[in-house]
Formats: C-alpha cells, structure tokens, sequence
C-alpha cells in the first residue's frame, strides 16, 4: 500500500489492487484500487465504490437475420447503433444472435433470426423468416419483415419490422409460383413484385469499424426459371439472393442480412440461411476494456464480437 504527494498541489490517496487491500481497514478508510480502476471506502462490512469512472463509447449491435422461405427472402436482423458512457471495471454480456434456417416448401416459413445484445444497452431482434408457398405465405415479423410468398388466395403480406430496428417485407404477387416478396432490410422495406422474384430490402451503412461496411440486408426472393421470371437479389448488407435452381444463397455471416428465398422450377428447394449478427464497440484513445477482437482506426478502439462474450470495461 502506498500514498503519494501529487507534485505541488495536492495529497494523492493509497492504492492497492484487488488482492492486496489492508487486511483489518477501519471504518472509512479510502484508497485507490488499481485493479478496478476506482476510489473505494471500507464500510465497516464491505469496500464500496465512491467514484465511478465513466467512459464514452459508440455502439452497434445487430441481429441475427431471418431464413428463406421456399419463395420469399428473409429480413434482416434489427441494427440499433447510438453512444453511452460505461463504468470502468463492470463486465458487460455481449449475444450475437445466430442467422434463422430456411424454411421447406409448403412446410414451414424460413425461421426468425436470434436476438443480438450488448448487456442492458441495447437488444437488436433477429430477422423474420420468409414465407413459403399457400400455407405459410405470409412473412414473419422481427428486426425487419420476412418476405410474403404466393397462397391460393394471391399474394400474402410481408412480415413487419421492428421500429428504429429495420422495415418491413415485400409482399408476394398473384402472377404464379415465382412471384414471392423479398425481405426487408435496414434501410429500405422489402420488393413487392407482381411478376418475378424481388429484391431484398438495402441495409445501412456504419463506420463504427473504421470503414464504411454495409449491414443489414434483407434477402431476395426466388423466380420461377419454368417461365423466365428471374430471381431477386439480395440487399446490400449481406443478403442472400434468391435461386430457383438450386439451395438459394446463405446471407453472410456477421452482416445480419436475411437468407434469400428459393423459386420454383419443377423442383422444389429449402430457402437460404439468415447471416449471424454482430456487435461492435468503439471510443475515443488507447485501449481501456477487454473482449473480442480489439483493432484501432482514426485514434479510436474497435472491440469487434462476432461470437457472444464479455465486454470488461
């Protein structure tokens, strides 16, 4: 334990870590505890934090996106961003959500993308699926829409988004087979169609990382190849596009774009895999926390997580 004068100006408190505070304190004894990063006071039962040494940082967390439907594209995982201050020395939970499945032909709808998470902060819902065709048309909601695919009744609704989080599916058209929504990305609701597969709704841009990446993408539907109808591309932001002739492409990975949706030629296919989300925190000098995959840019720290863990602040 050891005390300080602080140059001409002033008396510097003792300071110890964690492990090494006096073994019999009295009653108010403060010091600085090195291991914490806090001034603490013995109160007679236990050492209680006196000061909270509070940070700025920038934040972005994004779902998990939604799977294809067998037609319609899955939406995008919900992407909230904003800024906070944080304790030193508190340990935050870090979820990345995981991508949703792609959904069967006139099964099921592609599944909902996993909630992504920075503690208390901020929660970002997981992507609606995609629908399918006839039974399970109809998109599901979450951070965006999932697409609406084709019933016997016409086209079916796009699922809805989540306010502040992203935008709604497309809806599917009446035309045949091929003509499924896509889904709703960050940054724009998904493409309704009438004729071909549509396109999955754009994301949005952040450069919380350093560069300016897109996230967020809501997936496109599937054609229908029997009679020339295209399939619809994925958003920008990571999602998948839609493919009639095979397994439609998986959104990529760490974006939370929805999977896109599968079409129809003959045959009938599983929609694509939703991508997995992702949470970034950023603030301003060297290195303060601990936890992900710590990088710098532009005088700022980056703790990148792309698999759920621990902020240590």
């Amino acid at each position: 334990m050891t005390a300080f004068v602080g140059g001409s100006t002033g008396f510097g408190p003792p300071s110890w870590t964690t492990a090494g505070r006096p073994s019999s304190p009295v009653n108010g004894q403060m010091g600085w505890n090195t291991t914490l990063g806090q001034l603490e006071c013995w109160t007679g039962s236990q050492w209680q934090q006196i000061t909270s040494l509070l940070y700025s940082i920038s934040y972005l967390v994004v779902a998990g996106g939604g799977g294809g439907g067998s037609g319609a594209g899955g939406g995008a995982g919900g992407f909230l961003t904003g800024t906070t201050a944080i304790s030193a020395g508190i340990a935050y939970a870090i979820t990345i959500g995981a991508g949703g499945t792609g959904g069967q032909t006139n099964v099921s709808r592609g599944t909902n993308g996993g909630n992504s998470s920075f503690s208390t902060i901020a929660t970002s819902l997981g992507g609606g699926g995609g629908g399918s065709f006839n039974t399970y048309a109809v998109g599901s909601s979450g951070g965006s829409g999932g697409g609406g695919s084709v019933s016997s009744g016409g086209g079916a609704a796009g699922g809805s988004g989540t306010s502040g989080q992203g935008n709604a599916g497309g809806t599917g058209g009446t035309g045949g087979t091929g003509t499924s929504g896509g889904g709703g990305g960050a940054g724009a609701v998904g493409g309704n169609t009438v004729i071909t597969g549509a396109n999955g709704g754009v994301g949005l841009i952040s450069t919380i990382s350093g560069s300016s990446v897109y996230y967020a993408g809501g997936g496109g539907a599937g054609g229908d190849t029997t009679i020339g109808w295209a399939n619809g591309s994925g958003g920008l932001g990571g999602g998948g596009n839609g493919n009639s002739t095979a397994t439609p492409t998986a959104a990529t990975a760490n974006l939370g774009g929805g999977g896109g949706g599968a079409g129809y030629n003959g045959s009938n296919y599983t929609g694509g895999t939703g991508g997995s989300g992702i949470v970034i925190i950023s603030y301003a000098g060297t290195q303060r926390g601990t936890g992900g995959t710590v990088t710098s840019s532009g005088g700022y720290t980056i703790h990148t997580f792309t698999s759920s863990g621990t902020y240590n602040a």
